[in-house]
């Protein structure tokens, strides 16, 4: 089975994180962290705001990595090193994502995420 790499941005504001949706693919609809594919000679760190300023236009701070989830899916493994993140500058603008939204700590079982994504949510209740 394939292993894809990934890095994902828990981006915090004050007490919400920003959650996107999918507009295509395999997934589309369900509901995940921002980011994307770890490209070759890239950290995670540097594959994550690579990939946030190409789908939402913004500038973000990589602080601390929150946890790294392994997760099976049918047809590949899933690497998802995941990272909380802080805007510094631009206006966030959905290239890729269907929708998005902030959500708080009481919202969070408000969306259908992806099942990786959802791993983190426990860790995420601490935080926000």
């Amino acid at each position: 089975m394939k292993t894809v790499r990934v890095a994902a941005a828990i981006i915090k504001d004050n007490n919400r994180i920003f959650a996107t949706q999918r507009g295509y693919g395999e997934f589309k609809d369900g509901w995940e962290f921002p980011g994307g594919k770890i490209e070759e000679n890239e950290t995670p760190r540097e594959a994550l705001v690579r990939e946030i300023k190409e789908e939402l236009d913004i500038i973000i701070i990589v602080e601390k990595l929150i946890d790294i989830v392994e997760y099976d899916y049918p047809n590949f493994h899933l690497t998802m090193h995941c990272y909380l993140c802080t805007i510094v500058a631009g206006d966030l603008v959905l290239k890729e994502h269907k929708a998005a939204r902030w959500i708080t700590k009481e919202q969070l079982g408000s969306v259908e995420w992806l099942p990786a994504d959802l791993e983190l949510i426990e860790k995420i209740e601490e935080i926000i």
